[in-house]
């Protein structure tokens, strides 16, 4: 026990020699200064913050992780800044896992860990304000309430999340009491889990990812709350969708188009949301077959499509995840609402397949069965439907790399380390949130594709949630079909 203390405090110093250093290193404050920056400050309000909606959703998620673990401490960072360079960091969002167990969304709560104890009670550590008479309100600028603004008190933070906290200077005699067996999130926090190691005596990965698994597993199925965080990340980002192409002339005219419709999502995300939920790909012309354009410094040209791959991550770190291919000036080409429409119709193929009692992959394979089946007839398969969908073949996936869906939720990719059974080869269930966007790309170079459609990229991708029956589209507030989304552009540029 000792071993485990001693270390425990060593790893603590550590995390307090990662932090910047305050400013006192470079330029001393004088003891007239000291003095007056304490004096005259209005008081703190006792008045504690409302809890956050997120409240009954996370405990009952801590209650679910706690089940499955009985006797042992689970322990969840939020994780840490990471630099970007020199003294500055990238913004901070916490891990999803802490996020999915505290109800904390936005930039909360840097170096905060919580700890689910061997009896299922569940404790945050933090690092709450200190009092203005304290170095750390001027002089830190990690935790400085001149440097970062008003941090909560640990009422405040309780009150806040519903869950005890404890100040994280706490954290070492924690994980050590009781000889309780250790369970960490091992990738959130490295310092957290060197600590984690040495309190146990050993590195124990199996254990360890055992929790990650049933962590991701936990998050499969939504609950009410969780499905209209998604309903409403869906929504706003509709609505970004919709001033992309209110602004098109403009990116047109400017040059360098593609980092200017990024810029108009990436504004609404910001205003609307904490975030874009993930890089987003504004893919002109031919960037459109580039899976993963990112770059977005191309031109938009009249008489492109460009696909639009976006989604906004609303303050409870919830992520839509659309895509949308629109045709610069308006109105499709033939030969672009040709593949449009093969494109639809393998999406449709795929929603019907997504019911509750349906596998997972079914809804890949209904999409792509109705992608051969088209490139067959347009006469660039060079074998029959059925051999290219056999294991043996797979020629189709020429024109279509990859996978049909994918989980959403707190991640873009949600639930990522879930066990196999129950994701890629698992059982669609009612609550499951999942993508479905299938996608043709003929790249310009590809002398197997009739000239016309060279350079032409088209996916569809839309958010569903399986019920019962069938499937919501939770991103419904956009257009599908190829006339509808030309009715959608012409109401959209009277506005």
């Amino acid at each position: 026990m000792a071993r485990g203390r001693q270390a425990t405090a060593t790893a603590m110093v550590m995390m307090s020699d990662k932090q910047p250093k305050i400013p006192e290193g470079r330029t001393p404050f004088s003891s007239a200064f000291k003095q007056f920056i304490c004096e005259d400050w209005a008081p703190y309000s006792d008045q504690l913050p409302l809890p956050l909606d997120s409240v009954a959703s996370s405990s009952r998620h801590r209650a679910d992780i706690a089940q499955q673990f009985p006797g042992e401490r689970l322990v969840v960072p939020a994780g840490s800044y990471k630099q970007r360079n020199n003294d500055c960091d990238y913004p901070f969002r916490p891990h999803s896992a802490f996020t999915h167990l505290t109800g904390l969304g936005t930039d909360r709560e840097p170096d905060a860990v919580l700890l689910i104890e061997p009896d299922g009670e569940a404790r945050l550590y933090f690092h709450p304000r200190a009092p203005r008479t304290d170095p750390e309100f001027y002089a830190s600028a990690r935790y400085g309430e001149m440097w970062v603004g008003q941090r909560d008190s640990l009422a405040e933070m309780s009150a806040r999340c519903g869950i005890p906290t404890v100040d994280i200077r706490g954290l070492g005699d924690a994980l050590s009491a009781g000889q309780a067996p250790l369970r960490v999130v091992r990738e959130a926090d490295p310092a957290v889990t060197e600590t984690v190691d040495d309190t146990r005596g050993a590195i124990q990965l199996d254990r360890d990812a055992e929790l990650a698994t049933a962590l991701s597993e936990l998050r499969l199925v939504k609950d009410d709350w969780e499905l209209d965080q998604l309903r409403e990340a869906c929504r706003v980002s509709a609505l970004a969708f919709e001033d992309v192409v209110a602004n098109f002339n403009k990116a047109v005219e400017y040059g360098h188009g593609e980092r200017w419709i990024e810029g108009i999502f990436g504004l609404h995300a910001r205003h609307e949301g904490n975030a874009v939920g993930y890089d987003t790909i504004a893919a002109a012309g031919d960037h459109a077959n580039t899976l993963h354009w990112i770059k977005n410094d191309g031109p938009l040209r009249e008489g492109d499509l460009v696909l639009m791959d976006a989604g906004i991550e609303i303050d409870s770190l919830y992520t839509a995840d659309i895509t949308r291919t629109m045709p610069v000036g308006g109105t499709f080409t033939t030969p672009q609402r040709q593949v449009y429409d093969a494109v639809r119709a393998s999406q449709q193929a795929g929603m019907d397949a997504a019911r509750a009692g349906a596998k997972f992959a079914d809804v890949h394979n209904a999409a792509v069965r109705v992608l051969a089946q088209t490139f067959a007839d347009w006469g660039i398969l060079p074998v029959s439907p059925d051999e290219a969908l056999s294991p043996a073949g797979g020629q189709w996936r020429r024109w279509m790399v990859h996978g049909t869906s994918h989980h959403l939720g707190l991640d873009v990719h949600d639930c990522a380390q879930a066990r196999v059974e129950n994701y890629r080869k698992g059982t669609l269930r009612a609550g499951m949130v999942i993508t479905v966007e299938p996608g043709i790309y003929f790249k310009s170079t590809d002398l197997k594709v009739p000239p016309e459609l060279r350079g032409i990229g088209v996916r569809i991708e839309d958010d569903i949630v399986i019920t019962p029956n069938g499937c919501e589209i939770l991103s419904s507030h956009l257009p599908r079909e190829s006339r509808a989304v030309e009715d959608w552009m012409a109401s959209v540029v009277r506005k």
